[in-house]
């Protein structure tokens, strides 16, 4: 039988499955769903050290075969997060990613700093986030103000950290290399891509923010390549996502590199997604032969990969 554990940081993951933050909630909806045991992990909804009520106006529009979201981190603080919604995470007998976003360096650090004391298993830090202080440019566009947030965070953070990667960067390798170098012990990628809509008939931008973020499968092939890219780029854990629909896409993810992937919009689609995958995963390696994860992690051009 095939092992499908991953151990990344001294953090054992029972499968390389974890949902994706700002698509599963907390998890509560979806555990009427299925035992959200069989996860490898969750991923939090975004947290900001305060409260946020997100954006106004519309916050989802679907593309072709994508989904652009203006959703604006809604969520109700890591004070509250810690009181009311991290007992029920740490219930389900997975791994638990806290998701920390920030408009300042202040914020950031204040929020790790109430996250320190609590059970949550790491912190994945997004630094999509748009920088206040700059001008609204995210943290994680350029690498001086990437490398800047993420030393700061690290020195003062007590869980494994996870940097998860803006596919806007200005180069993903070199920001990968950055993060790296400031302290990351390992990357999720990628985020959403910077997108927009048009209402043709009001002659305006469907968004109140006019920009969104992009996500789905058509955004596969290019998380895929980044992935491929930053694997090669450094030797931290790679936490892949994109796009994944079915087994078969996250498989593709681990062969680029990635030790675990995320899965995101597709639950929205079909709730019980990330079960579908694990148990394809399952069986796809059972019917291949492969032992372990290890087998086909980074595989491309390596001779082993064929039976």
């Amino acid at each position: 039988m095939a092992d499908m554990a991953v151990n990344i940081l001294d953090i054992a993951f029972k499968n390389p499955v974890i949902t994706a933050s700002g698509t599963f909630g907390f998890g509560r909806e979806h555990a009427d769903f299925f035992d959200l045991s069989r996860l490898g992990g969750i991923s939090s909804k975004g947290l900001t050290l305060h409260k946020k009520d997100g954006n106004k106006g519309i916050r989802l529009h679907e593309t072709a075969s994508g989904l652009l979201n203006s959703i604006g981190l809604q969520n109700p603080g890591v004070d509250a997060f810690i009181q009311d919604e991290l007992p029920f995470m740490k219930d389900q007998g997975t791994v638990i990613l806290a998701n920390v976003g920030g408009g300042t360096l202040d914020d950031y650090l204040k929020a790790i700093e109430k996250l320190n004391q609590t059970s949550v298993d790491m912190i994945e830090l997004n630094i999509s986030c748009p920088n206040v202080s700059s001008g609204g440019m995210a943290f994680g566009i350029r690498c001086l103000d990437a490398e800047k947030v993420v030393k700061e965070v690290k020195a003062i953070c007590t869980k494994p950290l996870i940097v998860k990667l803006s596919p806007n960067a200005e180069n993903i390798s070199q920001m990968a290399e950055s993060c790296v170098k400031s302290g990351a012990d390992a990357l999720s990628l990628v985020n959403t891509f910077s997108g927009m809509a048009i209402d043709i008939l009001k002659r305006k931008p469907v968004f109140n923010n006019t920009i969104a973020g992009l996500s789905g499968p058509c955004i596969k092939p290019i998380a895929l390549r980044m992935v491929h890219e930053v694997s090669k780029a450094v030797t931290v854990p790679i936490i892949g996502m994109g796009g994944i629909m079915d087994y078969r896409d996250a498989i593709e993810f681990i062969m680029a590199g990635s030790d675990l992937i995320q899965i995101g919009s597709g639950n929205f689609i079909n709730p019980t997604l990330s079960l579908d995958v694990i148990d394809g995963i399952e069986t796809f390696m059972n019917e291949q032969g492969i032992k372990n994860l290890n087998e086909i992690k980074g595989c491309l051009g390596k001779e082993t990969f064929f039976n």
